[in-house]
């Protein structure tokens, strides 16, 4: 046993982020949870990647060049086909006005980075019932 949580084993968690670190980072934490992780630069690299994988949850960061979080997040809830995959907002910022920005497009929860281990994982097992 590599130390997994047993209900992530083949969960498939799309993390969207323009910062490598902050990918590779949460790339690195799931996949030893036995996650199969998939990763996007932007919204518009993403939305091809949920197309592609179909996420069972999706990590997005709201400050990005071209498409932002919250565009990405609204066109996600918007499509019949993805509408109930959980997306949980990531931001270097704590605000209450970026919280409540993310409830109106659609995000279930809120990640501040940088995150902790425990933190994405919880937010993992908030929103994922299997």
């Amino acid at each position: 046993m590599t130390g997994e949580s047993p209900g992530l084993k083949g969960l498939k968690v799309l993390v969207i982020d323009d910062s490598k670190t902050i990918r590779r980072t949460a790339e690195t934490l799931l996949a030893k949870e036995g996650c199969d992780v998939f990763t996007a630069l932007d919204g518009f690299d993403a939305l091809a990647r949920i197309a592609d994988t179909v996420p069972d949850i999706i990590f997005v960061d709201i400050m990005m060049p071209r498409l932002d979080g919250y565009q990405a997040c609204s066109l996600i809830k918007h499509n019949k086909a993805f509408r109930h995959i959980p997306v949980i907002m990531l931001s270097s910022k704590d605000g209450l006005f970026d919280r409540a920005r993310g409830r109106i497009v659609g995000s279930e929860h809120y990640l501040t980075k940088p995150f902790t281990k425990e933190e994405l994982l919880d937010a993992i097992h908030t929103h994922i019932t299997r």
